[in-house]
């Protein structure tokens, strides 16, 4: 049954002076069930040029994120606007919530009276919304979307979630749902080939927001932004250039990390010249290109294992900074990890909840300036047993030593470009594909690619998602051993077409 808090607000308005604080609604109550909406309370200032505002939640999240230790809704409140919030599914797709939107939209611009309503979105919200828009008939009911932080052309921390190495331990904390599933950016790709040709697509202003800080170490978000740097810019959860539209309005991509920026005090007053009814009907982007060509910085294992489990990895010379990212099911994991002179060993691994894709795992993590060269080994201890994921992340020259060509129509084939003056010609990589169809693993198919081999064909022809793992090991043109892995998705149509990024 859905529960709208109006009666409620009505009859606290009549024994409380109207200067009451509005943030005062919601602090203790609980997220609603999907479909639920609130209406905030109804601010003096408020004219019939404010447009009413509707928050929507992203990822694993729910409606009180936008009042619960946050100040937007009182922002908005003290500017004068009237505002809505929404539960939605918090681990369903982009076709289930737009689905629901659109019938609640509906729902909320007739009890604001048939005043066009101006969605404001965080995280994969904004997708949900676009969706409702185009796909579900909303856009009747709504002048313009902003989006705060939307993976518009999905998240390589998807693709990872349900890569062959990270799959073990994202598989036991739940993150393989349809929410990350439509993420992956080989999925996000066939979505956007199908919303931005829709003829729905242009029928609503788009204005977006990105942002470029990811915390400092130990911070919650400080590893997927390190992961995603590889990427380009980014806030910790999406990169600056996935932030974007290409028919969209940025902004403003600033110095917030992915909580920050959606909050009051952050963005609501860059973004509330275009909650009017007179906002500029400007549609250009405005923007610096960024490029998605990854750099290969990162190493990766994973597994599940009780009692205790060694992983070796390798370290050049070149490379001035290690990070260690043991993530686990468990926080109770001992690690030791054993430089390759055989004497130092390190065990002040600090210890963080993660949050987002990886939500309910928990990062142990080390950094470690100036490595030796060498093999290190990374041993662990868990009697209970426990899923892992280990991403040893290189600040390193040799970083751009190898890249993928992109998977496409014209090149279905994995290619290898090699930057010589780093790396050695001779390079091998093992291949792991992962052909998903509805969420359902149907083959796991691993290629070997030999010193000799510039690629490998992979012959991607049956429907679905393909998760690609790599990994590579060469020598530099020291000699040094070097070892990376890149991981990629692409997603394959029923006519046989290629979706990728």
């Amino acid at each position: 049954m859905i529960r709208k808090l109006i009666i409620l607000f009505t009859a606290f308005l009549l024994i409380v002076p109207a200067g009451t604080y509005a943030g005062s609604f919601g602090d203790q109550d609980p997220p609603g069930n999907p479909g639920q909406w609130y209406a905030g309370d109804t601010p003096p200032g408020s004219t019939s040029s404010k447009s009413p505002i509707v928050f929507i939640h992203g990822l694993n999240s729910s409606s009180n994120t936008w009042w619960n230790q946050n100040d937007m809704y009182s922002t908005a409140y003290a500017n004068g606007y009237r505002t809505a919030f929404i539960d939605l599914y918090p681990t369903k797709n982009m076709w289930d919530n737009g689905a629901l939107l659109a019938q609640k939209l509906s729902e909320i611009y007739q009890y604001f009276g048939g005043q066009k309503l101006v969605l404001v979105t965080h995280s994969k919200g904004g997708i949900d919304a676009q969706s409702a828009l185009v796909h579900y008939g909303a856009h009747q009911y709504v002048s313009n979307l902003i989006t705060l932080s939307s993976p518009h052309s999905g998240s390589q921390l998807a693709d990872l979630a349900y890569s062959s190495w990270a799959g073990w331990l994202s598989g036991i904390l739940g993150s393989k749902n349809d929410a990350v599933y439509s993420l992956q950016t080989g999925y996000m790709s066939n979505f956007r080939a199908q919303t931005d040709a829709h003829l729905n697509s242009r029928k609503n202003r788009i204005y977006t927001f990105g942002g470029t800080k990811w915390g400092s170490f130990g911070s919650s978000l400080y590893w997927g932004g390190l992961y995603l740097s590889s990427y380009g810019s980014n806030d910790g959860a999406v990169t600056v250039q996935s932030s974007r539209l290409s028919y969209g309005t940025e902004i403003r991509t600033g110095s917030w990390d992915h909580t920050s920026i959606k909050k009051g005090s952050s963005t609501f007053l860059l973004f509330e010249p275009y909650l009017r009814t007179t906002a500029s009907s400007q549609t250009n982007l405005n923007m610096s290109k960024e490029t998605n060509a990854a750099t290969a910085s990162s190493y990766f294992r994973g597994g599940e294992f009780t009692g205790t489990r060694q992983e070796s990895f390798n370290v050049e010379a070149s490379v001035s900074d290690i990070l260690i990212n043991w993530m686990s099911s468990s926080p109770a994991t001992k690690l030791s990890l054993h430089a390759p002179d055989g004497k130092t060993v390190y065990h002040s691994f600090k210890t963080i909840k993660a949050d987002g894709i990886f939500e309910g795992a928990h990062h142990h993590q080390l950094v470690i300036q100036k490595p030796q060269k060498g093999t290190w080994r990374l041993s662990a201890l868990n009697s209970s047993g426990e899923a892992y994921f280990m991403n040893v992340a290189y600040l390193s020259a040799e970083n751009e030593a190898i890249s993928l060509q992109t998977i496409n129509n014209q090149n279905q084939n994995l290619a290898f470009k090699i930057n010589q003056a780093k790396l050695q010609k001779e390079v091998e990589a093992v291949v792991t594909v992962d052909h998903f169809q509805n969420k359902i693993k149907k083959q796991t198919k691993t290629f070997i690619k030999s010193k000799k081999q510039s690629g490998i064909v992979l012959g991607l022809k049956q429907e679905g998602i393909y998760n690609i793992t790599v990994d590579i090991r060469g020598k530099t043109q020291n000699g040094d051993v070097f070892e990376r892995t890149i991981v990629q998705s692409v997603y394959v149509d029923s006519s046989g077409k290629i979706y990728s990024q």
